[in-house]
């Protein structure tokens, strides 16, 4: 049975040469691609593309297929946007700013949800730390973005928030101490500093508790790096709970006595607060359970 995926993966497939780069673009795995790509020749009773070595390409028929598939999907999209007009939906593009790692784990399903109800809003994503986030926002090249710790009196709809949490050699002395640990006790121990490329990190956490991480031993951006180190023994960690890797063997994980978080939210720019795209976005949040995301270990 043939399906717009049919023709969506039949379009990417023709346009990218590659039946792995066309399944990613659209929400498929690899072989479930080829998959559908076979079932849909049977279908048609003959072939589409040819396999190369590292290439997929259209034969005479897939050539004609793929033009209109692509007049047919046009034509869709048209109609749709028929409709949105006639019910008032919003249109437009949204230039979002995150840190990777937001884009990684909390952002996916946000995005995946404001595609589906305003399909005629073109996101496009940016990566940057945090202090570029800031940055971008305030320079209005950006429309919204992700933003930590907001002051309170800072209009930004809330994403959700995670608890910092400590991380140890499996072997180290404290890690049989029980399930917490003083932070004023953790900062004294040989540290891995993770930062994940954000101003906010261990290091200003503690210093906003009034406390001092005296020994680095080293310094990363990348959360894996650190895991590393720590199992290696160069020192102990404090990470953010969405950092945290599936594999924790020779990792010990502790909360804080006196637990911390780092909060979530999307602020918009002066320019683009009042527009469409960024006031549906907010709508959307507005409309979920508050407190949005919270993750603990």
């Amino acid at each position: 049975m043939m399906n717009l995926m049919h023709w969506r993966l039949v379009l990417a497939v023709a346009d990218a040469g590659n039946i792995t780069h066309a399944a990613a673009e659209v929400g498929m795995t690899q072989s479930g691609a080829s998959q559908a790509i076979a079932n849909l020749e049977d279908t048609l009773g003959a072939p589409l593309f040819t396999r190369e070595r590292r290439q997929t390409l259209p034969t005479a028929l897939g050539l004609r297929v793929a033009d209109e598939a692509r007049a047919m999907l046009d034509a869709l999209r048209r109609i749709q946007e028929m409709a949105q007009d006639a019910r008032g939906a919003a249109r437009g593009t949204l230039r979002l700013a995150s840190f990777p790692m937001v884009f990684s784990t909390i952002l996916p399903p946000v995005l995946r949800r404001f595609r589906q109800l305003h399909p005629a809003i073109d996101v496009v994503s940016l990566e940057a730390s945090d202090d570029e986030v800031e940055t971008l926002l305030a320079a209005n090249t950006v429309d919204v973005g992700v933003v930590l710790n907001a002051a309170p009196d800072r209009h930004v709809c809330p994403l959700g928030e995670d608890e910092w949490l400590v991380v140890l050699p499996a072997t180290h002395p404290l890690a049989r101490a029980g399930n917490s640990i003083d932070l004023a006790e953790l900062a004294g121990q040989p540290f891995v500093l993770a930062t994940g490329g954000c101003s906010v990190h261990a290091q200003s956490v503690a210093n906003g508790e009034g406390v001092t991480i005296t020994d680095v031993r080293a310094t990363v951006r990348d959360w894996s790096s650190a895991f590393a180190l720590v199992r290696e023994g160069v020192g102990v960690s404090l990470v953010p709970a969405l950092t945290l890797p599936e594999n924790r063997r020779g990792l010990r994980v502790l909360r804080l006595a006196a637990p911390l978080y780092r909060s979530f939210g999307l602020a918009a720019s002066a320019q683009a607060a009042d527009s469409a795209p960024v006031q549906a976005l907010f709508a959307m949040l507005q409309r979920q359970a508050p407190g949005g995301i919270r993750r603990e270990d």
